[in-house]
């Protein structure tokens, strides 16, 4: 289905079509949320996927990137405990520590023993860790702001707005 449309006709996209297929089955059914969720799901699925092959060129994966970018976040020295990691995260200890693993062997990070409670540790972006998320950030922030180029700031200040409205109302 094209996108496009002539000016007298309404923009469609693909979930136009699952509505209207309802529309014709279940005429008793509002697909309002149905049609808010379609669309989100759908995009969320395209951007996922454009978002892993952006951190596929800097040789991570979107859940290694995620590790990298809280560290980043978290300011100088750059440094967190697994379980602050995990926590943020919402992972496993165990997937975590695959994560640390292959992050580690690739020099981007470093565990030490935590100079307050020796039964700890520490993580903690090295140099290289630091210069690959910045250009990995960087990178993912473009093409997030080309996925919003066809709205105006104000439309994508409102998206902002709207989603944050439906995060918060779903208790994510």
């Amino acid at each position: 289905m094209n996108p496009r449309s002539e000016p007298d006709q309404p923009l469609r996209d693909p979930v136009d079509a699952i509505i209207d297929q309802w529309a014709a089955a279940r005429p008793d059914l509002d697909t309002t949320a149905m049609a808010v969720f379609g669309r989100v799901n759908r995009l969320s699925r395209t951007l996922g996927d454009l978002m892993e092959k952006t951190y596929g060129r800097f040789g991570i994966s979107r859940g290694e990137f995620d590790v990298l970018a809280t560290l980043r976040r978290s300011g100088e020295p750059f440094t967190l405990s697994p379980r602050q990691l995990s926590a943020t995260l919402m992972l496993t200890t165990g997937g975590m520590t695959g994560r640390l693993d292959k992050l580690e062997r690739a020099g981007l990070l470093r565990r030490s023993p935590d100079p307050h409670d020796r039964r700890a540790l520490q993580v903690t972006l090295t140099e290289q860790g630091l210069r690959l998320i910045d250009e990995a950030v960087a990178a993912g922030v473009a093409v997030q702001t080309e996925a919003l180029a066809h709205l105006n700031e104000e439309q994508a200040g409102q998206l902002a707005d709207l989603l944050r409205l439906l995060v918060v109302g779903a208790g994510s």
